[in-house]
């Protein structure tokens, strides 16, 4: 029933990457509500695979990579219904699928992820916080990564003076300028306390604090050249997509930690 929910829920994301392709060929000038729906229906299935792999595992399911990539895109998606609704940012969606649907994908083709789940003794209530709550900040990451395409793809147009409907939907350059670095504000604040609770997590998560905080101190770093205006929009939108590949980067030496235990 698990693997159903999650091969469902990859589906709904495929239907949105095809809507997005669509839109983009049509020039639609509104949003379906299309995208909201299989987006909705995608993340419905999603938690309804985590919490029958919780069951399994016995603890938050987190234990290996298939399991964390799933766990990343169900964080993106929980932050794209709360931070698309707040900047109004309609196209968001159309953005996010894709990248959700490539992670899903790339999570079953992973040797191993076909096999059924281990169960395993829970680490205990901070190291499962620190995880969740890193995970989570991906995710956070994530979406700025996408406000991130979404300003250069603004951006090309402005530059071109392409000006067709799809163009004309998008939400203001200078709104996308801000989402980017919101986002990547709340996805620092929640690393933050990601690592907060691997301290009183002790030793079980030095490791997982290690990588994070090769996460964390990039990210600081952009935000503090961001806010003292050092650094231009434009620039801060391609590093948002760098950093975001950084942080995927550490989910391979994060599995490596997590197998020791």
């Amino acid at each position: 029933m698990e693997r159903a929910f999650l091969v469902t829920s990859t589906l709904c994301f495929l239907a949105g990457f095809a809507y997005a392709m669509y839109a983009l060929g049509a020039k639609v000038r509104q949003p379906s509500r299309w995208n909201f729906v299989v987006m909705l229906t995608g993340f419905i299935l999603q938690s309804g695979f985590l919490h029958l792999r919780s069951g399994e595992v016995g603890r938050c399911p987190l234990t290996s990579l298939f399991e964390r990539l799933v766990f990343l895109s169900w964080s993106v998606v929980l932050l794209y219904f709360v931070v698309g609704s707040t900047y109004r940012l309609s196209l968001l969606g159309m953005f996010t699928a894709p990248l959700v649907f490539l992670i899903q994908v790339i999570a079953q083709l992973l040797p191993g992820a076909s096999l059924p789940a281990v169960r395993k003794a829970s680490l205990g209530f901070w190291p499962e916080l620190h995880n969740a709550i890193s995970l989570v900040a991906y995710g956070a990451f994530a979406l700025s990564c996408v406000a991130g395409v979404m300003y250069l793809v603004q951006e090309r147009h402005l530059k071109r003076h392409t000006l067709n409907s799809f163009f004309q939907n998008l939400p203001p350059i200078a709104n996308l300028a801000v989402a980017v670095q919101r986002m990547m504000l709340a996805g620092f604040a929640l690393l933050t306390a990601g690592i907060v609770a691997g301290f009183f997590a002790g030793h079980a998560a030095a490791a997982t604090i290690a990588l994070a905080v090769c996460v964390w101190l990039p990210y600081g770093v952009l935000l503090i050249l961001r806010s003292t205006h050092r650094i231009s929009s434009r620039r801060i939108a391609w590093l948002a997509v760098a950093a975001f590949t950084l942080a995927l980067s550490t989910l391979g030496a994060l599995n490596a930690v997590h197998m020791s235990n």
